[in-house]
């Protein structure tokens, strides 16, 4: 017997009984996305290497270890894209959005070779935002308030929002500077992996999940004693917006993000319940990339949010009974007893369908007893089994039996029966 082929690690199946989940996650975005203006884009999974190793920094953890990268059969190399912002830069570029500020925002799979554990994978999936063209705090405060919303939308509470400033490119140099000196003098006590980025990127250092060096990163110095007037004005401007729409914050001078295009407001939404992958939704400005990646310079803001870490905290919603079940639950599935019956079954579904919009309805198929048809209604998970023998068929109506809570069978003419069934959704 040959071996069954399984799915990469790190990489899974999302199946029907969770799918509703998501959709539930996406639609919600989305809603809130478009009530605010932004347009979605979609590009490509696949992108050259050099964006990655541009935009991202050479130095990275994701460009030094975790890109799926190949080469083409001309010899260019190739990338999984492990993030959708420099995508989503390069496709403004490319096809000329930068005309004028844009709101954009995507959803879809990424993709980083990682040790994969609970809320980490191989292959996930972000909903993102990129704003192109808008300079001022408004904007970043706006950001914050849709993710605000789609949080309030999903009826996902709990969620505490960690802001910082990293300054400018001067200001960040003159920081490095300072910590890297700092640092050097806890050289003996820093673990490999801080040794490492204290060569190549020393502010990840302080983003170290080390409890051992708790005490080092607590005394460091703090980025915002460096910032400049104009930088120290914005992040002011940016955090009054806050407050004054009632959004509570917390402001982490140790909060630097993993990417190195990132420069001024930078911001993180975190969960205490989803344990040491508790970061949902982190992003910020980063006005140099368009310009780096061979653009007009161009100020820019946005976020990603990870859409598995998301779906878990609504399932442990609906385990608590706090949220609703699956959106997708039929709202009746149709028996056909007896040949006259399944021969109009398909057609009259179809009827039902044109007359109620929207109506979530199964037809059986495949024949069988009265009995068995009945057992495929019950495990469909249906509120409904519609009845439709010889008897039902010459009155022109369909017996309508519940499936979920106690009641008698009754009759409905087709008219009556869609919304009947719309307006018993919960």
């Amino acid at each position: 017997m040959a071996k069954n082929i399984q799915a990469i690690r790190g990489m899974h199946d999302l199946l029907p009984d969770r799918i509703g989940l998501w959709q539930r996650l996406e639609d919600g975005a989305r809603q809130v996305l478009e009530s605010y203006g932004y347009s979605e884009i979609r590009t490509p999974l696949v992108e050259v290497t050099e964006l990655f190793k541009r935009s991202i920094g050479e130095v990275t953890d994701i460009v030094e270890k975790e890109m799926y990268s190949f080469p083409d059969r001309n010899g260019d190399s190739l990338s999984l894209r492990p993030e959708g912002t420099a995508s989503c830069v390069r496709a403004a570029i490319e096809n000329g959005l930068l005309d004028q500020p844009r709101r954009l925002w995507y959803r879809g799979p990424m993709f980083r070779h990682e040790r994969p554990q609970k809320g980490r994978y191989r292959q996930f999936h972000q909903i993102g935002v990129e704003v192109f063209g808008l300079e001022g705090p408004d904007i970043d405060q706006e950001v914050l308030f849709l993710t605000h919303r789609i949080w309030r939308t999903l009826g996902l509470d709990g969620l505490r929002l960690e802001i910082n400033s990293l300054g400018e490119g001067e200001e960040r140099a003159a920081y490095r500077a300072e910590l890297v000196s700092y640092l050097r003098a806890y050289a003996e006590d820093l673990d490999e992996d801080s040794l490492r980025r204290l060569e190549t990127n020393p502010l990840r250092v302080l983003d170290s999940k080390n409890p051992d060096l708790g005490a080092i990163i607590a005394g460091a110095p703090v980025i915002l004693d460096h910032l400049g007037e104009a930088s120290r004005l914005h992040f002011e401007h940016f955090c009054a917006g806050l407050a004054a729409a009632g959004i509570p914050y917390q402001v982490n001078p140790r909060l630097v993000r993993g990417l190195d295009y990132y420069n001024r407001t930078v911001f993180e939404w975190i969960t205490d319940d989803l344990g040491a992958q508790g970061t949902v939704c982190a992003g910020g400005r980063y006005d140099g990339l368009v310009a780096q990646l061979g653009g007009r310079p161009t100020p820019a803001v946005g976020f990603a949010m990870g859409l598995e870490r998301l779906v878990s905290l609504l399932e442990a919603r609906l385990v608590a009974g706090e949220a609703t079940a699956d959106p997708n639950t039929l709202d009746a599935y149709l028996v056909a007893v007896g040949p006259a019956a399944q021969g109009a079954a398909p057609a009259l579904g179809e009827r039902l369908r044109d007359a109620a919009p929207g109506l979530r309805l199964q037809c059986h198929c495949g024949g069988g007893s009265f009995k068995s048809q009945f057992k495929k209604a019950d495990r469909s998970g249906a509120r409904y089994a519609l009845v439709l023998g010889e008897g039902e068929l010459e009155r022109g109506v369909l017996g309508v039996k519940p499936l979920r809570e106690e009641g008698e069978q009754r009759d409905l003419s087709y008219d009556e029966l869609g919304p009947f069934l719309l307006a018993g959704r919960r």
